[in-house]
């Protein structure tokens, strides 16, 4: 199953086309509500997850997986480009958002791990919200490199940690 998302995630990450970001995973403990860019003229919030489901996991869940970090990064490089993709004229929506929550989804479905994977992408997205109004050469070029690192990421996971 990991394997899977995760060569699903490469393969968005490698093939992608127009986007517009439109704001956080927004959970109900989330601290911030979704947010579209300012730049954004009047987007619609984005749709809140569905709610988490009831602890039916066992709880090895909440123990962390060898390749935690790695998640990490990639839901946060997934936050980055959420917001930077939809800035700079891309029309894709909520695509990387629900890349990251199916990401999240699959690997931690509740406890502290889904917190942290959340917590990731929203860093991703607000550090470049808070540096960019409208798409700049620097903005296009993080976006590039946000998509190198995303697909590279995926992939060593995929060849260290897939059976």
């Amino acid at each position: 199953m990991l394997r899977n998302l995760i060569l699903v995630a490469c393969a968005v990450l490698l093939v992608t086309g127009p986007a517009r970001a439109q704001g956080f995973l927004n959970l109900p403990w989330s601290p911030r509500a979704a947010q579209p860019p300012q730049a954004q003229p009047a987007a619609k919030p984005a749709q809140p997850p569905a709610q988490p489901q009831a602890q039916t996991q066992p709880a090895a869940q909440s123990t962390p997986a060898p390749y935690d970090r790695d998640l990490q990064r990639l839901a946060e490089i997934l936050g980055s480009l959420h917001f930077l993709r939809g800035i700079c004229g891309a029309n894709e929506g909520q695509k990387w958002r629900n890349e990251a929550q199916a990401l999240i989804d699959t690997e931690a479905p509740s406890g502290a791990r889904r917190e942290q994977m959340i917590a990731s992408f929203n860093r991703g997205y607000r550090a470049f919200q808070q540096s960019y109004r409208t798409c700049t050469p620097a903005a296009d070029f993080a976006i590039r490199r946000y998509l190198a690192e995303g697909a590279k990421v995926a992939r060593e996971i995929t060849a260290r940690y897939a059976n």
